[in-house]
């Protein structure tokens, strides 16, 4: 129901036959940039500040644009890229400004002159290397200045290099302080720029490398730039590159020269599928993506393993390759409850057992009474964990379960043109209810939603709402279990004092005196601050820091267990932002600086 934010979507197609076997297949040459819009538009869940595109085109000559970006912000941004970019000879219009463009020297007028004409076609939709991505910021940072693709420029194509990816770095000071150490001078402070500059420092050594090695086999000139151009080898700035990095990624690039990479991190924390055939090289942030765009079976379709890269040569041989060792599989959890579109195969039924699983616990919490009970879902993400939950309930109960859609999520209001109460008034009203859908006084009503993160949204809104149907009860279900600790992986949970499991633990420690928790806290161990108290005693304070003062219906919640979590998900056991056992020493350490700063700032 909190709209949690995630950093990013991905989207990748390496085109391995020449453009007029796509032509003659499948009608036209903008095969590639057809499909990526596609894509990109089915990955719209994972990022909507921003989207961004890149291409190279490896039949340009020498004066011509070979490599492109296009990127806009907001969550229309896939459309306006996709609209900037369209118009290629292949249309009406374009074909009729074809003699404009032959008279500005083979430049696209429509493009600003980025845009070459190359033997009749537009290179910018006609390339063979297509790369997109979608922006959900989780660093506070906005504007177009930090949407990807970033773009690093150079006179040799090997040395140009882009890159975008699905990722947040725990240590860029430490890799700040390195490159300054080098003598680099970054410009902004982000973990893109940053790695950016890094890997592009280390793609240079690489040029360099193969430049001499060209020069000892007694070749000159053009020969030397063919030589580097064929025989690039990304893993070797992988490998120096990405060892540097703590945090949870899959780092996605496009060079010049015709290089095509994609790498998962080590703790395998982010996801990245692939697909290649004779035709064409894929990749995606999810499974199902490629499944609708192209036609094909989830087996067809591959994860790509943890401290693993794909890569593709400019020649189109693609190879899987071992970049750093691997440091166990920590899949994000949360990508399984929430993120990821529940269309896939695996999540739609791990889903529906999150939902399954929570039937015990609910029926205890309205006494066994199904026949007064009345089962609804937030919208929309809850949805398939609703149809585990209302088949659980029919198997323990042996009873008919009524099922309404009591909840309705309504278009976003336009609350900045409020300010203070009419602001909150106006945020209140997101949700509306279906009026006469459980009998007043009579029905309880359980509402299952995929998680509680920060609780705002319960106490402005949906609880006040439910409140005007006149349950007698109201059992609010989480198919995740509690948040307790903040996330440095990609999700926007990144402030302890934010979690609503957090500040309920805090009170009952203030209230009871537990200072003995607060200072092991302090020394390094954060799970101290829940290890005296019970998952029921934190739900009932969080329960009445919650509850709206002038509600009248008692109100009861139930989290899913951690027990739970690994039974529904057993491949994906990423469960830091449950547990507090963070896979990556980054993570850790900041975890530990939030609480440190959290108990400091009270203090003051």
């Amino acid at each position: 129901m909190e709209e949690l934010k995630h950093e990013c979507g991905v989207a990748m197609i390496r085109l391995l036959k020449p453009l007029d076997y796509y032509k003659e297949k499948y009608g036209t040459e903008a095969y590639a940039f057809n499909k990526l819009y596609l894509m990109m538009e089915k990955q719209h869940n994972r990022g909507q500040e921003g989207a961004g595109y890149a291409a190279v085109s490896l039949d340009t000559p020498p004066g011509h644009e070979y490599m492109f970006r296009e990127r806009a912000e907001g969550k229309d941004a896939i459309t306006e890229i996709f609209k900037r970019i369209e118009h290629s000879p292949l249309t009406i219009e374009h074909l009729a400004a074809q003699k404009e463009t032959e008279a500005n020297n083979g430049q696209c007028s429509m493009f600003n002159g980025q845009c070459p004409m190359v033997n009749g076609q537009c290179s910018m939709v006609n390339a063979q290397l297509f790369m997109g991505h979608l922006r959900y910021s989780t660093t506070g940072r906005s504007g177009l200045t930090y949407v990807h693709p970033f773009l690093r420029r150079n006179n040799w194509r090997a040395r140009n290099l882009s890159i975008c990816g699905n990722f947040n770095m725990t240590n860029i000071d430490e890799v700040l302080h390195m490159l300054t150490a080098q003598g680099q001078s970054p410009r902004i402070l982000g973990d893109a720029y940053i790695m950016l500059e890094l890997m592009g420092h280390r793609l240079d050594r690489e040029v360099e490398r193969l430049y001499q090695e060209a020069k000892a086999k007694g070749l000159e000139g053009t020969g030397i730039t063919q030589y580097i151009d064929d025989h690039v080898e990304m893993g070797n700035v992988l490998r120096t590159t990405m060892s540097c990095f703590d945090g949870g990624y899959v780092m996605c690039g496009l060079t010049g020269s015709g290089e095509l990479f994609a790498m998962r991190d080590p703790w395998g924390i982010r996801p990245a599928f692939y697909y290649h055939d004779d035709e064409v090289v894929l990749v995606a942030s999810e499974r199902p993506v490629i499944q609708t765009c192209f036609n094909l079976e989830a087996d067809d379709i591959h994860e790509l393993q943890p401290g693993e890269a794909l890569i593709v040569r400019r020649s189109g041989t693609m190879l899987l390759e071992q970049i750093l060792e691997p440091q166990g599989c920590h899949s994000c959890s949360f990508e399984r409850i929430y993120f990821s579109r529940g269309s896939d195969r695996d999540i739609y039924q791990e889903r529906k057992q999150l939902g399954l699983q929570l039937a015990e616990p609910i029926l205890k919490a309205i006494d066994g009474d199904v026949a007064h009970t009345v089962f609804t879902y937030i919208p929309n993400t809850a949805e398939v964990a609703f149809y585990g939950m209302t088949e659980g309930i029919r198997r323990l109960s042996h009873e008919e379960v009524r099922t309404e859609k009591v909840v309705w999520k309504d278009i976003k209001l336009r609350t900045f043109i409020a300010e203070g109460d009419s602001r909150n008034d106006l945020a209140a009203h997101v949700y509306d209810i279906s009026y006469g859908s459980l009998r007043p006084y009579e029905d309880n009503l359980v509402v299952i939603d995929d998680s509680i993160v920060r609780g705002t949204t319960l106490r402005e809104s949906i609880f006040r709402i439910l409140d005007r149907l006149h349950p007698r009860k109201i059992v609010m279900v989480s198919s995740a279990p509690q948040i307790r600790y903040p996330d440095y992986y990609g999700i926007d949970m990144s402030r302890l004092d934010e979690l609503c499991a957090f500040r309920a633990a805090m009170a009952l420690i203030r209230e009871r005196g537990l200072d003995a928790a607060v200072e092991e806290a302090l020394r390094g161990n954060l799970r101290a601050v829940y290890a005296p108290l019970t998952v029921e005693e934190i739900n009932r304070k969080m329960v009445e820091m919650l509850r709206p003062d002038d509600m009248q219906a008692p109100i009861e919640l139930v989290f899913q267990s951690i027990e739970g979590l690994h039974a529904a998900c057993p491949n994906h056991t990423g469960d830091w932002y449950f547990t507090g056992h963070y896979p990556t020493p980054g993570g850790m350490r900041m975890a530990q600086q939030a609480f440190v700063h959290f108990v400091e700032k009270v203090k003051r």
